[in-house]
């Protein structure tokens, strides 16, 4: 089991789109290919939309990303969370570190204008 993993760049943004269940078997894959994406542009767009569920261990990835932006100095936008993985994010306190929007479009609009 693995969770896909798309990148593009567009409008200077890096989206990255996830596809498949984020648990403890597939975190630590989907770490190594998506830690590197961070800073490749001022704001990097994760398409959740794919993702249904997420454990711990994809809490604990998504934590690294947001330490990792943090350090390249630029900002992470997560998209289309389903209610399951909304939920399980805003009961962790999760939600606070994130700029939560509801599609890439929306992000890719904002950032044209």
């Amino acid at each position: 089991m693995t969770v896909e993993v798309r990148s593009r760049e567009q409008d200077g943004v890096t989206v990255v789109e996830l596809d498949g269940e984020i648990t403890s078997v597939t975190s630590g894959e989907l770490q190594q290919r998506l830690l590197p994406l961070i800073g490749r542009s001022s704001t990097t767009v994760i398409d959740l939309t794919q993702v249904p569920y997420i454990s711990s261990a994809g809490l604990r990835t998504l934590l690294l990303v947001h330490r990792r932006a943090l350090r390249e100095a630029t900002s992470t936008i997560l998209v289309g969370l389903s209610e399951e993985v909304r939920f399980v994010m805003s009961s962790t306190g999760f939600l606070n570190f994130f700029d939560v929007r509801e599609s890439a479009s929306s992000v890719l609009g904002a950032v044209r204008e």
